[in-house]
This record gives structure tokens, C-alpha cells and sequence, in this order.
């Protein structure tokens, strides 16, 4: 009887473990996409600024 008691505890406590470790990938998963679109977001606004390139040194003669 000890033997079944203890195999259902552990069972459960497995069952536990896993919902918790699925719980925190889904959280970094979330994490890193809401990373990825802020960075996304602020390269497409600092690649466009409207002016016209110039060369930093000017050529030589």
C-alpha cells in the first residue's frame, strides 16, 4: 500500500515539476519575442533618417 501511495505522490509531484518548467519556457519564449520586436521596431526607425548620406573624411586630391 506504502508502495502505491508513494508511485501516485511522485507521479503528481512529475506532473507538477513539468507544468512548472513548461510555464517558465513559455515565459522566456515571450521574453525574447518581445525583445525581438522592440528591437525590430527601433532598427526600422533609426535606419531612415531622411537625410542624404555624406562621407564622414572628404577625398583626397
Amino acid at each position: 500500500m506504502y508502495e502505491y501511495k508513494f508511485s501516485q505522490f511522485r507521479s503528481a509531484d512529475l506532473i507538477r515539476q513539468a507544468e512548472h518548467e513548461r510555464l517558465v519556457r513559455e515565459a522566456v519564449r515571450g521574453r525574447r519575442a518581445a525583445r525581438r520586436e522592440a528591437a525590430r521596431h527601433a532598427a526600422a526607425g533609426e535606419a531612415d533618417t531622411g537625410r542624404p548620406r555624406r562621407h564622414r573624411f572628404l577625398r583626397a586630391a
